[in-house]
C-alpha cells in the first residue's frame, strides 16, 4: 500500500502539471491474490501488483484522457501533458458541464486486515478441506479462491480529494463427478466471516442430489430461484437500464415510464453502496459520495443512477455511481439491492405444485434492452418440484425471459438474502419463466 499521503501527493503533482480549465487525477492500486483449483488439485497460484493513473484535462468543452501504470511523479506529470494535449485536438462536449466540487464522504467499513493477510499457504489449507469433503461425496473439486487488497484516490482542481482502502475476497467451488455437479460460493469484504467448509457441504449436496438427472420438456414454468440466479438477473436489469445513459438514449427500459408501474406490489430495487451487506465504499471513481438511490418502489419505477456529465445533461445532481472515464457505459448501479420477504425456502417449495428449482445461472445475455429479455443456462443444480417437493434432478434448461414481466409474477419471497458478484438478494418464486430449449 502506498498510503494515503504518497498517493494524494502523486495526484497533486498531475493536478499542477495539467495545463487545462479543469482536471480529475485517479490513482488505484491493488494487490491481488488468486489460487485456481481443479479436479480436487492446486494448478495456480497468483500474486499480483497493479496501479492505474488516470488523469482527466477540460480545456472549455473539450476532453481529454490519458492513463500510466507507474506511481511515480515523472510518470503522472507526464500523464496529465498527454491528457492535456488531447483535450486541444478533442471535439466540443456541449453537454459537459463540470467536475463535481469536493463534498463530504460517508464513513463506511471498507478494508479488513484478514482479508489484506490472505496468504497461499491460508488459502491452500481451504482448499484442501474444500477436496476433502468433495472426496467424502464422490466428487472433485474445482475453483478458485481470490483474496484483493487495493486502495483509490481521487482529486481535482476545483479542491476535491478522496481516498479509502479497500478489500474484496471471494471464494468459488463447484463440486462434480462424472454424473453431475454442485456449486457454492462466497464473497465479502473480510475473509474472517467466510466458511469454507460450509461451502464445500452446499456444493457437495448439490452434486449428490444432481446425480441421475432426467429431460423435462422445455415450457412454462414455475421456478424458485435461488439468490445466485437473482443476483444474475438483477444485474443483467442493472445493466440494461438502470443506468442514467442507456436512459438519455432512449435505450432504458425506463424511459418514459418514471413513476409507472412496472413490477409487482412486492418488489422494491435500491442502489447502495454505504451499506455494509455490500462490499461498501463511499464514493465513486469521480470522488463523489455514493448515495442510497431507489429504482423500483412497491413495484413502480422510480430513478437511474446518474454521474457528474449525466446528471448535468439534466440539471440534477450525481447519486455517485460514475466509472472511470473515459468509458461509453455511463453511470451503472454495482451495489443493488432487492428487498427480501418473509418465505422459508420449505414453504416456497411446498407452495409449489410443479415446478423447477434453480440453483444459478450461467453464460446469460441479452436478446432485447428495452423488453429486458435475457438468455442463458440452467446450471450446477437444477431440480423438478411436485406437489409440494423436490422430487428430482433434471437435465439444463435453456430460458429465454423478460426480467420486467418475470418481476410482475413474483409470488414469494425469500426472507434471507445473499451476496453475490453485483447484488445483495434473496430468492425469489416466479409463477411463469420460460425455459425455450
Amino acid at each position: 500500500m502506498l498510503g494515503e499521503a504518497i498517493c494524494l501527493e502523486l495526484l497533486e503533482a498531475a493536478l499542477a502539471a495539467c495545463e487545462c480549465d479543469q482536471a480529475e487525477a485517479i490513482l488505484y492500486s491493488t494487490n491481488s491474490s488468486l489460487t485456481r483449483f481443479a479436479d480436487s488439485v492446486i494448478h495456480q497460484n497468483v500474486a499480483e501488483r497493479e496501479v492505474m493513473i488516470s488523469i482527466r484535462a477540460v480545456l472549455g468543452k473539450r476532453i481529454g484522457c490519458a492513463r500510466g501504470n507507474q506511481p511515480t511523479k515523472d510518470e503522472v506529470q507526464s500523464v496529465a501533458r498527454r491528457a492535456a494535449d488531447l483535450a486541444r485536438v478533442s471535439a466540443e462536449d456541449e453537454h459537459f458541464v463540470s467536475l463535481p466540487g469536493p463534498q463530504p464522504l460517508p464513513e463506511v467499513p471498507t478494508y479488513s486486515d484478514a482479508t489484506a493477510a490472505s496468504t497461499p499457504e491460508s488459502r491452500a489449507k481451504a482448499v484442501a478441506n474444500i477436496a476433502a469433503i468433495a472426496e467424502k461425496h464422490g466428487g472433485r473439486a474445482s475453483g478458485s479462491f481470490a483474496a484483493d487488497s487495493a486502495e483509490i484516490a481521487v482529486a481535482n482542481s476545483l479542491g476535491l480529494r478522496a481516498y479509502f482502502p479497500a478489500t474484496d475476497a471471494s471464494l468459488i467451488t463447484v463440486i462434480a463427478d462424472d454424473d453431475s455437479s454442485g456449486y457454492a460460493e462466497w464473497r465479502g469484504t473480510d475473509l474472517s466471516r467466510l466458511d469454507p467448509e460450509a461451502l464445500a457441504h452446499t456444493a457437495a449436496r448439490k452434486c449428490v442430489d444432481g446425480r441421475g438427472a432426467e429431460a423435462v420438456p422445455p415450457g412454462q414454468y414455475t421456478v424458485i430461484l435461488e439468490p445466485l440466479a437473482v443476483g444474475d438477473m438483477l444485474f443483467m436489469l442493472g445493466y440494461m437500464g438502470f443506468g442514467a445513459t442507456a436512459f438519455q438514449e432512449g435505450r432504458s427500459f425506463m424511459c418514459d415510464r418514471i413513476g409507472e408501474k412496472i413490477a409487482g406490489d412486492n418488489i422494491t430495487i435500491w442502489d447502495d453502496a454505504t451499506d455494509p451487506c455490500q462490499r461498501a465504499v463511499p464514493c465513486d471513481w469521480e470522488g463523489v459520495p455514493k448515495r442510497k438511490t431507489v429504482l423500483i418502489e412497491s413495484g413502480v419505477a422510480r430513478s437511474v443512477v446518474y454521474d457528474s456529465y449525466t446528471a448535468g445533461k439534466e440539471g440534477k445532481q450525481s447519486t455517485g455511481h460514475a466509472l472511470p472515464a473515459p468509458n461509453t457505459l455511463g453511470p451503472l448501479p454495482t451495489h443493488l439491492f432487492l428487498a427480501a420477504g418473509d418465505a422459508a425456502p420449505e414453504d416456497m417449495v411446498a407452495n409449489t405444485n410443479r415446478g423447477i428449482l434453480v440453483t444459478r445461472f450461467h453464460y446469460t445475455n441479452i436478446i432485447h434492452e428495452k423488453q429486458t429479455i435475457f438468455t442463458g443456462m440452467t446450471r450446477d443444480g437444477t431440480f423438478l418440484i411436485e406437489d409440494g417437493k423436490v422430487t428430482k434432478p433434471v437435465k439444463n434448461l435453456r430460458f429465454t425471459q423478460s426480467i420486467v414481466d418475470a418481476l410482475s409474477n413474483v409470488e414469494m419471497i425469500g426472507r434471507g438474502a445473499q451476496l453475490t458478484e453485483y447484488a445483495y438478494v434473496p430468492a425469489l418464486k416466479i409463477a411463469s419463466f420460460s425455459f425455450t430449449s
